[in-house]
């Protein structure tokens, strides 16, 4: 997971945390980084979306991005990825079998008010049902700086899109705008900027008004049933593999001091 767009080295950033007629919204809270993910906003994103599927109260969630630019840009290049090239890919992934929002049987709205790169786009996998802004961007381009998405959407993104449309994503790095995403069902409904967590919180409220035991057994069968747990595993072995090379270390070196990385294939 990588922050493709923002290079602020500002704070740690947090994640907002808000319960309202059954609604747990979650906000990714360091917009003067587009939300870029430091160790400490992941470890908070995990316990505010633990405390909203403990509590009874709370029947759906909802999570989007502080500010008006973006979702979330991935992983901070000057904290998390050097982590994480260093082999601490626990600070990510504690559980090698479990992702972002695996252990949530309660829907997880996303609302996604902008970028949407990298790990932020690795997040919005967890999710289940998805309203972006009109000029929303989606991408993963960790490959151009030697690493992968590893944090399930090696699993997550061929089981929810078409096979060449996750290629496509996995192996260019290249962007999509909202609407391409919404063609290929990587998201729900396109909107403009303004109606997106209106929307989103809409849609969850609907939710929130059905049966709460069955909408959890509608989603945990579903989810159960992929029987995701194995492949994370995989990908997580995969992936420590990887982030021990020079390219891994290379890539993000050379995006940091703006330069064209350079490739040894070792």
């Amino acid at each position: 997971m990588v922050e493709r767009a923002a290079r602020a080295q500002g704070s740690r950033g947090d994640v907002g945390y808000a319960v309202a007629d059954g609604v747990a919204t979650l906000t990714l809270d360091r917009p003067e980084a587009h939300n870029a993910l430091t160790v400490h906003m992941v470890r908070r994103f995990a316990e505010a979306s633990a405390a909203a599927q403990a509590d009874d109260a709370v029947r759906v969630l909802v999570v989007t991005g502080a500010g008006q630019q973006a979702f979330c840009a991935g992983g901070d290049l000057g904290e998390l990825i050097p982590r994480l090239t260093a082999g601490e890919l626990e600070v990510l992934t504690p559980d090698p079998t479990k992702r972002f929002l695996s252990d949530v049987d309660k829907p997880v709205v996303a609302a996604v008010n902008g970028i949407c790169l990298a790990g932020g786009l690795e997040l919005l996998l967890g999710t289940d049902l998805r309203i972006a802004a009109a000029d929303a961007i989606f991408g993963l381009p960790e490959v151009r700086w030697a690493l992968v998405p590893g944090a399930g959407t090696h699993v997550r993104l061929p089981q929810q899109v078409p096979w060449a449309f996750a290629m496509q994503l996995l192996l260019t790095g290249d962007h999509v705008p909202a609407e391409r995403a919404r063609e290929m069902g990587l998201v729900n409904e396109v909107v403009p900027r303004a109606e997106v967590l209106p929307r989103a919180a809409e849609i969850a409220a609907g939710i929130a008004r059905n049966g709460p035991l069955a909408v959890r057994a509608a989603k945990e069968i579903a989810v159960r049933a992929l029987g995701n747990e194995s492949r994370f595993a995989l990908e997580y072995a995969l992936n420590a593999r990887l982030v021990a090379t020079d390219d891994a270390r290379e890539g993000p070196r050379a995006f940091m001091e703006k330069r064209a990385p350079r490739y040894l294939g070792k």
